[in-house]
């Protein structure tokens, strides 16, 4: 028998270091080689380790939350020393339920290494994308800390088994779901749901739930701080009429074949953008407040805020200025599903130069979103509604909705920004200029 000593791999881009989300192994636990071992965290993704040996789990190294160094030994397996030397690094795999990055991850053969420690490095699989780095608070998309914390796998198998997992008590961090929670909750013959039902009547709360901010959510929480701190944010707000283009959108809808997707808003928003900011390069740009160098950007590349069950993300439609009204459609559709659904890759979770925020039929009266840095605008979408407007000597009945946008103050002037909303404006109010 031999110790088989597990390293936090390299997973490359510069990474030098990562942060547990989740353990799915403990102390004295057979393992067998490419079992699910550990969820990490880094800048870019989260990525899931699989166990390169089987053996028996003798010793792990930290908690969720805690940072560890690239290098660092993270588990200690009990092995047979021959039979781990001659093992090969198992293959990448995408885990089921995130988006993943799908790029080539550095090369992880096996290199010598003491007795002690025999075998290959495993290699990572990637498990969600958060390159693009998404700050809570555009236009309020999350969806709170109602919703049950679980791994994706837990959460296939529970919409394969048909399981709320509102239902199922959770035992890790925070009241996170694991699979042995899940087989619990099966062998219980749904009792636990039962019970909770129960408890739910007219009697005092009195629980107080804490838990450490970690993973995707620490991120989430970080940007939006850094976004803050560092951007002095301007806002404005102005409202629209939306008759024509509402009138314009329906005809479209019902004409539209088979093969063309149904017309949201944002295709259109996105074509007015697309066309008032080469006269506001400013707005379509990144700021490095450090360095001192605003980049402008010919490319419109849209990125479109997300709500998704794994956070808040920024799938980006590239090259949005070459597509026309049902390109840009398909492809909003396409890349906020494959987010969602998560498969997104790296290449469609980043590089966005302006983002769009939309509360679809939640949308309030106005909201106050976050940049998304290094970008130096967003452009948030509230509800449309109907409301008395006077027109001609009376009030009629009009179709309206607010845009709430903000703008990076050191790069965009008040006035360009207010120039710059009035002309998109004018392109959805009257949209027949959108396609001139």
């Amino acid at each position: 028998m031999g110790l088989f000593s597990l390293k936090l791999p390299d997973v490359g881009e510069g990474v030098v270091e990562a942060e547990i989300v989740e353990w799915h192994i403990k102390p004295g636990q057979t393992v067998s080689e490419d079992d699910h071992l550990v969820d990490i965290m880094t800048d870019k993704a989260t990525v899931e380790i699989p166990a390169p040996v089987s053996g028996v789990i003798k010793e792990i190294t930290g908690e969720p939350g805690d940072i560890l160094a690239v290098g660092s030994v993270i588990v200690t397996i009990e092995t047979d020393a021959a039979a781990a030397s001659d093992e090969e690094a198992p293959p990448l795999r995408q885990a089921q339920g995130e988006d993943k990055a799908n790029k080539a991850l550095p090369d992880s053969k096996p290199t010598p290494k003491p007795h002690s420690e025999p075998g290959p490095k495993p290699h990572p699989r990637i498990q969600s994308g958060a390159g693009s780095e998404p700050v809570e608070g555009w236009g309020g998309e999350e969806r709170g800390s109602a919703r049950p914390l679980a791994s994706p796998a837990v959460r296939k198998r529970a919409l394969e088994a048909d399981i709320d997992l509102a239902c199922v008590k959770g035992s890790g961090p925070a009241g996170r779901i694991s699979h042995q929670d899940l087989d619990d909750f099966i062998a219980s013959g749904g009792r636990q749901m039962v019970s909770s039902a129960a408890q739910m009547g007219r009697t005092k709360r009195t629980g107080i739930n804490e838990h450490k901010v970690i993973g995707l959510r620490r991120k989430i929480a970080q940007n939006l701080a850094a976004s803050k701190r560092n951007i002095p944010h301007f806002a404005y707000i102005e409202d629209i009429e939306m008759d024509a283009l509402e009138n314009l959108r329906a005809h479209l809808n019902a004409t539209r074949t088979k093969e063309q997707p149904k017309l949201t808003l944002l295709p259109f928003l996105s074509l007015a953008l697309i066309k008032v900011l080469p006269d506001f390069p400013q707005a379509n740009a990144h700021f490095d407040g450090e360095a001192g160098i605003a980049t402008h950007y010919e490319a419109v590349h849209m990125g479109i805020a997300t709500a998704t069950p794994n956070g808040l993300m920024v799938p980006v439609v590239k090259h949005a200025e070459s597509m026309d009204i049902w390109e840009l459609a398909s492809e909003i559709t396409r890349v906020c599903n494959a987010a969602r659904d998560g498969k997104g890759t790296a290449d469609e979770l980043t590089g966005s130069t302006i983002t769009i925020t939309s509360l679809g039929a939640l949308g309030g009266i106005a909201s106050t979103p976050v940049i998304n840095a290094p970008e130096t605008a967003i452009i948030g979408v509230n509800k449309l509604q109907v409301r008395p407007v006077w027109q001609d000597g009376a009030f009629a009945p009009r179709k309206m909705m607010n845009l709430s946008s903000s703008f990076d103050h050191r790069i965009v002037d008040g006035y360009d920004a207010a120039l710059m909303i009035s002309k998109v404006k004018a392109l959805l109010e009257n949209p027949a200029t959108l396609f001139m």
